[in-house]
């Protein structure tokens, strides 16, 4: 039975009211985001488990396996219920190799919306991410010629709301000078804070910010001072750190990913946990990358 009250709180994203805590389902493919998972019913039930639990908000992408991730989503999930909202992101493909190479002509991002449709058993796209620059880094330069054709297929009917990924300032500028966005969806975490006066400036914006690797990532987060809060505080580093990302900001979106039913739960419980202000002063002063 789904839970009546969203974890973290919600968060409104143009018409779409979403929970704080949301779940990101790159981890549902293969190793290293390639091929299908090692055991696919294990990644049906992760997803039925987060939407038991209220989340509301998952994130995906088609690249994501290739196709793996939407597929599963489907089968897990399709018909969707009413409040549930699907993120999507578009700008990359995934080549042979596993590489990840950009994919941002205005063809190549038609065609992405189009599989997204397809392959997630939808009409429209509640929100899609243009992706600009890579892992961790964005990519300078304009953004115009594909955040046009976005706006475009937004104006016919195929997405609802758009967003950004891996973005400076100055294309958020850009690309809101073309239409409107509602989410900026960028590397953060409790130890990679360039992103700060991003998330403030959005935040007086009404738009979300969706820090992705909110534990690290590939590279999982490593603090001697985040082991010490969580140890004083009876609960797990990771569970600590989103704690302090939804505390953070009110429009801080989290969608850490897992293949495991237990692991989301222990991800879910952070949307409970309330940092006491000398904890907050301890990870605030960490170290940042």
């Amino acid at each position: 039975m789904t839970s009546s009250t969203p974890p973290g709180g919600t968060f409104t994203m143009g018409d779409l009211v979403v929970s704080r805590m949301g779940y990101g389902a790159m981890q549902l493919a293969g190793p290293h985001v390639f091929g299908p998972p090692a055991d696919r019913d294990a990644a049906v039930s992760v997803l039925r488990e987060a939407v038991d639990l209220g989340i509301n908000h998952i994130d995906t992408a088609d690249f994501y396996g290739p196709y793996v991730t939407n597929e599963i989503i489907k089968e897990a999930l399709h018909p969707y219920p009413n409040d549930l909202h699907i993120v999507t992101k578009i700008g990359s493909l995934r080549d042979a190799e596993g590489n990840w190479p950009k994919a941002l002509a205005p063809e190549q991002l038609r065609q992405a919306v189009h599989d997204n449709l397809d392959r997630l058993g939808l009409d429209v796209l509640d929100v899609v991410n243009l992706r600009v620059g890579g892992f961790d880094r964005p990519a300078p330069g304009s953004i115009a010629e594909p955040f046009v054709a976005l706006a475009q297929m937004q104006q016919e009917g195929l997405i609802k709301h758009l967003g950004l990924s891996t973005v400076n300032a100055e294309q958020v500028a850009e690309a809101q000078s073309i239409a409107p966005i509602v989410c900026v969806q960028n590397y953060y975490n409790i130890a990679n804070r360039e992103d700060d006066d991003m998330i403030d400036s959005l935040a007086a914006q009404g738009i979300a910010y969706v820090p992705y690797f909110p534990l690290g990532g590939f590279s999982p987060l490593q603090s001697e001072e985040l082991n010490a809060v969580a140890t004083r505080l009876g609960n797990t580093p990771m569970a600590v750190a989103l704690a302090w990302l939804l505390q953070r900001s009110p429009n801080i979106l989290l969608i850490p990913g897992t293949s495991s039913v237990a692991h989301l739960r222990e991800n879910f419980s952070a949307a409970a946990l309330t940092l006491p202000e000398d904890a907050l002063a301890e990870l605030d002063a960490i170290s940042v990358g």
